[in-house]
């Protein structure tokens, strides 16, 4: 991986594959989940998960995204799953 001599600092990194950010926020946007793909792309992992402490319930507040995903060839640039359990189909 390319060191930058940029602040891009990801909250946690899981094994070297799975990057992980956290927000506390009401409410997550989608100005919330644009920094994590930038890291996404940046080390070139596939999957990042959003963990949102601000909401109600943890579970209600966590997205994931997936970064240049290939589903029967075509590859998907991103792809922002709430309920990875809706979508069978994808392996990651």
């Amino acid at each position: 991986m390319k060191r930058l001599e940029v602040g891009y600092r990801v909250d946690m990194l899981v094994e070297d594959k799975e990057i992980i950010e956290l927000k506390s926020v009401e409410r997550v946007a989608p100005v919330h989940k644009k920094p994590l793909l930038t890291y996404l792309r940046l080390s070139d992992k596939r999957l990042g998960l959003l963990i949102n402490f601000g909401s109600a319930r943890i579970k209600n507040g966590n997205s994931r995204v997936v970064n240049r995903l290939v589903v029967n060839r075509l590859v998907v640039n991103r792809l922002v799953v709430s309920r990875l359990e809706e979508y069978p189909q994808l392996k990651i």
